[in-house]
């Protein structure tokens, strides 16, 4: 028998067995740590508590969550905490690589299908000239100076590469736009429903979809075979996207055709779709070309009409982009070693790299822009925005050091060119380009207004289905009987979050914030229920509606109501209460944002300002004009809001369907005297509010009440908070209460956590009061007042009299 050679023992030796799956535990002495399946699990739990960490210290700095990612890659590599072998060798040993790239490239094979589903071909194929000449630019200029770029690359620290792939996957790497991040840095920075946010996403959509042809050809040319092999490749691929368009997507079709809006997608066709993006990437990888190509070619072929796509993306994106995706960061910053870029020559080369990216990507993009007519701000812009790298470039890197294209310092210095122009877009945008520019001031910014005969205009925001029936009704009973009549711009806020399927939302944005689909108003297949309502609505009234979209952070959407308001030169906002009415007459609440979203638009808006709590005013529908029949209610205890809330009664009770009780509560003769001794429920008010109070009843009376009998006023003397309460009471059950927000009195409810409803509001929208009647809290617009400053823990502070006050008068 032969003894083993010396240098084969040493291997033996040195080779680690695989690592099995489970541990039988400590306590016999097993380390969870040298298993695959518990060190996965630490490895996962690590990574998404740094990657985590590190997105929200970037969150002040407005930058997206991919940043965050990226860098915590980087920094569990060996740049950084790698750089301890006792750290690398515990928490990411050699042999569990093979079992981390695997989970990786499966959640980046499941997140390219979710891409795929946001692409909409229909959308890019009706891609202006305008936008398609910028993205060609943007590709072409980079890439060709990619192509320059990579010789001095191979001369210097790329040198014995084969020339070739080389210089494709420079030109692809630097002739990038990542779609995704794009949408949310539009996002952040309030431009993704603009003019300028629709051209950038219809640029980089086209933008995205040349760079994957480019990859493709790239990765056929890296094939170690002859070129007759890489043109063997790139035929098989076009012959896979072939049998995808014609056997493949007449089936998804069927399945989706068989998934109806209001039911359930069958399980059978989700786990069926699932298992095809498995079977198109191993028939890709097959090929040649790679896995993800196969499971994005899926993505692209699932129809976008109907519920089931949303659906797809539902059961898999939390799963895949929260736990699997930071996976392929970390696998991809255990690739990258910074400490490989020494010398002077190397760093020369990192600049050379960011400089040839940007200024081919800005300098194309802005060149063409102004031949087609862009300003040269909003070029300058675009020319930024389109420099914006991500997760794209990542595959495209990773890819190439997979095939030996890209070696380790060439490799961080891409990674690096990526996560710097990336990282500067948002703060330089934000220098160049400042969209929010002061509307002109307009004249009618409240409804209480010297021009009866104006054109009355409202932002009606919502952000669910549950509000718009008694939106619309309440609407309809607003609109008078003026020779100008009302104007709505029905704004719907779409909450823009970190996931996957919040960027399908912008394809459905154009100039004006309406979907794709409704241009050719196609209503029947958009299944967009919320636009569809206030189109009906127009189509059956005389009231000119304006569908518009806001797609934003719930932190910031706000400004872009009060934006909105302010170039629409609306009079009024009306917002949705944030708590729905349940079964039981509760009231639960859809989310503390939303609450805090009303408050700042309370305190900030440029006109006056409505909260609904939605009781259901006219039930579930909208209700025709000639079968609108409501008793509004009016609460008056004086002030410029109770005046706004008596205005906008007196204008709903010019509908003949609506009848108006107006009770004003007067204080007994004792409490202005101020021998109330601690008993007054009044508060004291400046004397031109009191003036002013009298002019408009003195008004209401000799003019309003002689020519329409459907007002009916009345004056209430009220002496304590149990006396106004039966007052209200006895009003009867009232379709709709109109309140002022701020009126002179005390609360009557012991407990308020909604001051935004003021003191009378807050316990009309208590189920102590009512379960059936909806109500309206009004706040004037004050042209003297200032907006008010949040404390810390959000909230907005007021002035709201909402604690008893004695012996005042």
């Amino acid at each position: 028998m032969g003894t083993l050679a010396p240098n084969t023992t040493a291997a033996a030796m040195t080779c680690k067995p695989p690592m099995k799956a489970t541990s039988n535990g400590s306590w016999q002495g097993d380390n969870p740590l040298d298993y695959s399946l518990p060190l996965i699990i630490v490895q996962i739990c690590l990574v998404i508590i740094v990657t985590r960490f590190l997105a929200f210290v970037l969150r002040p700095l407005r930058q997206p969550r991919v940043i965050g990612e990226i860098i915590g890659g980087i920094l569990l590599g060996p740049s950084a905490l790698g750089r301890s072998e006792a750290f690398l060798n515990t928490v990411f040993p050699k042999q569990s690589l093979t079992v981390l790239d695997t989970l990786a490239n499966i959640g980046l094979l499941f997140f390219l299908f979710l891409v795929g589903l946001e692409l909409d071909i229909r959308a890019i194929r009706r891609t202006g000239k305008r936008a398609l000449c910028i993205a060609v630019a943007g590709i072409s200029l980079p890439f060709i100076m990619g192509i320059g770029t990579s010789v001095v690359l191979r001369n210097t620290v790329a040198k014995g590469v084969r020339a070739g792939p080389f210089l494709v996957f420079m030109g692809v790497a630097l002739s990038i736009t990542a779609f995704p991040v794009l949408a949310r840095i539009l996002a952040e920075l309030k431009l993704l429903t603009t003019d300028l946010g629709r051209m950038a996403m219809s640029a980089a959509a086209v933008n995205d979809v040349a760079a994957w042809i480019l990859l493709a050809l790239a990765i056929a040319l890296t094939g170690s075979g002859s070129p007759l092999v890489s043109l063997w490749v790139l035929l098989a691929g076009v012959g896979f996207v072939v049998f995808v368009a014609f056997l493949v997507r007449p089936v998804l079709e069927l399945m989706a055709r068989r998934s109806p809006v209001g039911e359930p997608v069958k399980e059978i066709y989700i786990c069926a779709t699932l298992a095809t993006v498995l079977a198109a990437g191993f028939v890709t990888d097959t090929i040649g070309i790679h896995a993800l190509f196969g499971a994005f070619i899926i993505g692209i072929a699932v129809p976008k009409d109907g519920p089931f796509a949303g659906v797809l993306i539902e059961k898999i994106e939390d799963l895949i982009a929260g736990l699997f995706l930071p996976l392929y960061f970390v696998s991809s910053g255990l690739k990258t070693n910074v400490a490989t870029i020494r010398g002077g020559q190397s760093w020369a080369l990192l600049v050379l790299v960011i400089c040839t990216a940007s200024f081919g990507k800005i300098g194309g993009t802005f060149l063409v822009s102004l031949l087609v007519k862009v300003p040269m701000r909003e070029a300058l812009t675009l020319g930024i925005l389109m420099n914006t790298k991500g997760l794209v470039e990542l595959i495209v890197l990773n890819i190439g050091k997979d095939r030996k294209v890209l070696n380790d310092e060439t490799f961080a210095i891409l990674v690096l060119m990526a996560l710097f122009t990336t990282f500067i877009t948002t703060p330089i945008v934000m220098a160049v380009y400042n969209p929010a520019r002061r509307s002109p001031p307009y004249k009618h910014r409240s409804i209480l207004r010297d021009d009866a005969e104006s054109e009355f205009r409202i932002l009606a925001c919502f952000h669910g289905t549950r509000n718009i029936p008694t939106m619309i009704n309440l609407i309809e009973s607003s609109r008078g009987t003026r020779r100008r009549g009302i104007t709505v711009y029905a704004m719907h806020l779409m909450e823009l979050s970190e996931r996957s399927s919040a960027i399908s939302m912008v394809h459905k944005a154009r100039r004006n914030g309406l979907p794709f689909w409704n241009k050719k108003q196609c209503y029947e297949d958009s299944g967009d229920q919320l636009v569809v309502a206030f189109q009906a609505y127009q189509q059956l009234s005389n009231v000119t509606v304006r569908s518009m979209t806001a797609i934003s952070d719930l932190q910031t959407i706000h400004e872009d109501i009060i934006t909105c308001a302010e170039q629409k030169r609306t009079a009024f906002v009306l917002l949705p209460f944030h708590k729905l009415q349940q079964i039981d007459g509760s009231m639960e609440s859809i989310g503390h944002a939303y609450h805090l979203v009303n408050q700042r638009v309370l305190h900030n808006a440029p006109c006056s300002v409505g909260i609904l709590v939605d009781r259901g005013l006219g039930g579930a529908s909208q209700v025709v004009a000639s079968e609108v029949f409501y008793t509004v209610a009016v609460l008056f205890f004086g002030g410029r809001d109770d005046r706004e809330a008596l205005a906008l009664g007196v204008r709903m009770a010019e509908h003949p369907g609506i009848q108006l009780i107006a009770m004003r509560f007067i204080p007994q003769a004792d409490q202005l005297k101020g021998r109330d001794g601690g008993g007054s429920v009044t508060i004291r008010m400046d004397a031109n509010e009191i003036a002013a109070d009298e002019d408009y009843i003195t008004l209401l009376r000799d003019k309003v009440l002689p020519s329409n009998e459907s007002i009916k006023y009345d004056d209430k003397v009220a002496g304590g908070k149990a006396e106004i309460v039966a007052a209200i009471k006895e009003m009867g059950r009232c379709n709709l209460f109109l309140v002022g927000q701020a009126p002179p009195t005390v609360a009557l409810t012991d407990k308020n956590d909604c001051p935004e409803l003021g003191p009378v509001g807050s316990y009309l929208a208590s189920s102590e009061f009512s379960t059936t009647s909806s109500v309206l809290v009004i706040k004037q617009h004050d042209p003297t007042a200032k907006p008010s400053e949040e404390v810390d823990d959000g909230l907005l502070t007021s002035d709201l009299p909402d604690t008893p006050v004695s012996s005042r008068h």
